[in-house]
């Protein structure tokens, strides 16, 4: 039986937007905040780096906490929207004061401006922005392959996004004056394109009732739980644990790739790569978002396709390492490409394996937390892309890196090439076999058997192993 469509294609388009506003953010901070600081702002790397990892700790709880506030929240608007709609204005004000340290002031003063604003960014209000996001892939449609079709749109948005961010950026900078004061100028120009794009995209669509999504099930009388039995019911989950480490580990990968403006500035002797490398990774990222939808019906569930995307994956960087070592730009590019295109499906679908992760949970403790479920997102970004750009500050100061030289030693260079070439290999490798055991959709096709559910009512497509 067909399952019920939800979505016309302009809710599908307005949705998958809404990550130009959140790559606005990430992608900036992910790629140009570290070389902001050390080379125009003057600070040093592994202080920066280690103010990232506190910030960390400080705000971790936060994920479950906004997560939590979503599955209570009822309003004219729904559960996630208003979280997404508002969060975005703290993410806005607090992406320009990360980039708007002032220089007049002494360093003291530079660590506490820079840490506040980056710590009340990620631990409050882009976590509130992101979770109530991604949540909204369960909250506006019941149809699984309206779910991977959002994802896929979604990231799309995204990947664009990061690609015209790291492409035009340093130049971007170079035009306003190529001091501190054009960062900011860039910064609040980023900020009010994001909050535009929010805006459009949370208005976009309508979330379900609650009687709609809830249709068909059993509901218990002890509903109501706290956030300590939301984290209880999120540990009990071996597959949210599988895509909440997936996750941090896709963003060390990616606060790696970000580090090549180091490597792309002092190993290759040309700061401009940069841009030319990111166009290597979104064009093919995009591309295999395209197919995606396709190739998940086609091999009837995400399962397989993720895991030999992410082969394909491992094949692709460890030939990037080889380029390296042989200095050949070129070839760099092109397996940079192939890695990419192997990263892809798990990107595009990977909103609807978390919604197969959440019916798991339901399954198996009979409760739904479908907003606390997605707070893996706003965790992976923030442990992930925070301690990944925390680690990148270590390893430069630990190598002798010191922005302001007009030369490095070779023992900063070595530690570039090992960043930007290794690193990310090894994190690809992990992934891969995480992948090789997340078949959530197989699981839930199990307990539905057991339980007797019928085939009309299984709402994620199956792939048993």
């Amino acid at each position: 039986m067909e399952e019920k469509k939800y979505l016309k294609w302009y809710n599908k388009i307005g949705y998958g937007s809404g990550d130009i506003a959140g790559n606005v953010v990430y992608a900036f901070l992910t790629s140009f905040m570290m070389v902001y600081l050390t080379d125009s702002v003057g600070l040093a790397a592994g202080v920066v780096g280690t103010l990232i990892a506190v910030s960390k700790l400080i705000d971790g709880f936060t994920d479950i906490f906004f997560g939590s506030m979503i599955d209570k929240t009822h309003s004219k608007m729904g559960k996630a929207k208003p979280w997404m709609l508002y969060g975005y204005i703290g993410c806005a004000i607090t992406l320009v004061c990360c980039f708007a340290v002032p220089v007049s002031w002494g360093t003291t003063a530079k660590y506490a401006w820079f840490f506040i604003s980056y710590t009340l960014l990620n631990g409050v209000f882009y976590t509130a922005n992101n979770i109530a996001y991604s949540a909204l892939t369960s909250l506006i449609t019941k149809n699984s392959k309206e779910r991977v079709q959002m994802g896929s749109y979604r990231f799309i948005f995204a990947f664009l996004t990061s690609l015209l961010i790291q492409a035009i950026t340093v130049g971007f900078v170079d035009k306003c004056g190529g001091d501190a004061a054009a960062w900011r100028t860039v910064a609040i120009i980023y900020a009010i394109i994001g909050l535009i794009v929010n805006t459009i995209s949370a208005l976009s669509v309508k979330e379900l009732p609650e009687e709609e999504l809830n249709e068909g099930e059993v509901k218990n009388e002890d509903e109501k739980y706290g956030m300590v039995q939301a984290f209880k019911l999120l540990i009990k989950n071996k597959y949210y644990m599988m895509i909440c480490g997936t996750y941090i580990l896709q963003q060390l990968y990616s606060a790696m790739i970000g580090a090549g403006i180091y490597y792309m500035t002092w190993v290759l002797k040309n700061k401009n790569l940069f841009g030319q490398f990111a166009w290597a990774v979104n064009i093919p990222l995009i591309i295999a978002l395209i197919f995606t939808p396709t190739l998940v019906g086609k091999w009837k569930g995400m399962y397989k396709l993720n895991l030999r995307g992410y082969i394909l994956a491992v094949i692709g960087r460890a030939l990037v390492v080889v380029a390296g070592y042989m200095g050949s730009v070129p070839l760099m590019m092109a397996f940079t490409a192939l890695a990419a295109l192997g990263q892809g499906p798990w990107q595009g679908d990977m909103n609807a394996v978390i919604a197969s992760c959440s019916e798991y949970t339901y399954l198996t403790q009979g409760k739904r937390i479908d907003g606390t479920m997605y707070s893996c997102t706003s965790l992976g970004v923030k442990i992930g892309g925070g301690i990944g750009t925390a680690v990148v500050g270590w390893m430069l100061d630990f190598s002798g890196y010191v922005g302001t030289n007009a030369t490095q030693p070779q023992s900063a260079l070595d530690m570039m090439q090992f960043m930007y070439l290794w690193l990310p290999l090894i994190f690809d490798v992990l992934i891969m076999f995480v992948l090789s055991r997340m078949n959530v959709e197989g699981a839930n096709k199990k307990l539905k058997a057991e339980k007797g559910i019928t085939a009309d009512e299984v709402t994620d497509a199956s792939d048993m192993e």
